[in-house]
């Protein structure tokens, strides 16, 4: 009698115990980020393309021309390994902790920093690199159709931007629907292609356009003050560049693992097959636009080439596609994190409806957002130095040293401090030449023109 009421017991106490933990996991089937495990590493590969190379490459000629040859080089180069180095580092500690995942960056975060200030740390520097990068692509998005337009069109009558950005946004509203990661893992393949398509095409047409007569490699600006503020600004249009981080533990959340096969083998074999796609397309833009138009380069290369009309149409429409899926790759760990709110802490019941609701407010909101300031991406350079630079650069670092305590003076203390002190003077640097941009740009500015 005693041992069956015994037996009753420990049955009651078990299911307990199971309860949370079955909610739980009934919880990840639900959520953007966990609820598909059978992610490849070509798929990480081409997720980190999409979301690291922006049409912001068009721009990078522009930040040479601000920097000057010898500079410029560096900082790329720089950018390029240190960032590979954390992104490294992050790959590493999704399972640090044996049978356990870091399947988002806060979680990471809250293990190194404690759980209230490992949030507070993270959740709004990455809240504000994601939603910040959604507005800038609404943006480009409806820029890139606008010139598309006149390009095929130029005998049309002109448009507000404002129409072609709601245009990008009917697409986001559509796409956004779509219930977990690996379900725009063939968006994000076609939009890694565009991004190589569009890069290409960049520095080919200006290759063939030839240096320019009367070229000169001087940093741009008039004034001293001009030149430095320039600098500075450039400074933080290559950092920002590298920011895909923000996103890279979300995305290796969606890969299989076991002991014998660990999440972490696939996911850096994808991420340094991205790295490789991201330099070539970041370094023969940089160089060759710069070479051929020297100081005189335009903020997107595309507007200093003009010719062939075709060529440039197809560029901005490969920019417009590929933007499609950077949107998405940046609004899922989003979407992720408001659904887990809502469900976790607001109570509500993890519904289709919950999720059509949300869903179309975070894109309705970000449209309206990139309508109000199209000039957001010197806004984003100046707050985002405050958070692509911190999660990119030295987050990583910082929880490596927590977690590792790797031993003074070693390699690995010496490296780590080092991409530290760098990614802190970009902190403070980036954002004072960003502000400077948006006070020349704001000037002439007319809301809803």
């Amino acid at each position: 009698m005693s041992h069956s009421r015994g037996s009753r017991k420990n049955e009651t106490s078990n299911k307990e115990a199971r309860g949370p933990m079955e909610k739980e996991e009934e919880l990840n089937q639900w959520l953007a980020i966990t609820r598909s495990r059978d992610g490849k590493w070509w798929y990480s590969a081409f997720h980190n393309v999409t979301a690291m190379v922006g049409a912001g490459v068009l721009g990078l000629p522009y930040a040479m021309a601000e920097l000057g040859w010898g500079p410029g080089i560096t900082v790329l180069t720089m950018s390029w390994i240190i960032t590979l180095f954390t992104l490294w580092q992050m790959v590493q500690m999704h399972e640090m902790v044996p049978g356990k995942r870091f399947d988002r960056y806060h979680e990471l975060g809250q293990h190194a920093f404690g759980p209230k200030l490992g949030l507070w740390i993270v959740v709004p520097q990455q809240l504000l690199v994601e939603v910040g990068t959604d507005i800038v692509y609404m943006v480009t998005g409806g820029k890139s159709i606008q010139k598309f337009y006149a390009s095929v069109c130029p005998d049309c009558k002109p448009m507000k931007t404002t129409y072609f950005i709601m245009m990008f946004a009917a697409v986001q509203f559509g796409l956004s629907h779509v219930p977990s990661f690996n379900d725009i893992a063939g968006v994000s393949v076609i939009a890694a292609i565009m991004s190589l398509s569009y890069s290409t095409i960049a520095w080919i047409a200006a290759l063939k356009r030839g240096v320019q007569p009367g070229v000169s490699y001087k940093p741009k600006g008039t004034t001293p003050a001009g030149r430095v503020f320039g600098f500075l600004a450039a400074l933080g249009d290559v950092s920002f560049s590298f920011a895909a981080h923000s996103v890279v533990l979300e995305i290796q959340a969606t890969i299989k693992s076991t002991p014998e096969k660990p999440s972490k083998k696939p996911m850096w074999k994808g991420s340094l097959f991205a790295y490789i796609i991201v330099a070539a397309c970041y370094f023969p833009v940089s160089i060759v636009g710069f070479y051929i138009f020297g100081d005189s380069v335009q903020d997107n290369i595309l507007i200093s080439l003009e010719k062939p009309r075709w060529l440039i149409a197809a560029a901005n429409m490969f920019v417009v596609i590929h933007v499609i899926g950077s949107y998405q790759v940046f609004a899922i760990p989003v979407f992720d994190m408001m659904e887990s709110y809502m469900v976790k802490s607001m109570k509500l019941k993890p519904t289709w409806y919950l999720r059509f609701i949300s869903r179309n407010i975070y894109v309705g909101l970000t449209m309206f957002l990139a309508i109000t300031f199209p000039f957001f991406g010197g806004l984003l350079s100046f707050f985002g130095g405050f958070a692509f630079v911190p999660t990119t650069y030295f987050i990583p670092c910082i929880i490596w040293l927590i977690l590792y305590k790797p031993r003074r003076f070693t390699l690995s203390w010496i490296v780590n401090w080092f991409c530290i002190i760098i990614g802190v003077c970009l902190l403070i640097l980036a954002p004072i030449g960003a502000l400077r941009q948006i006070i020349v740009l704001s000037k002439g500015f007319k809301f809803y023109s």
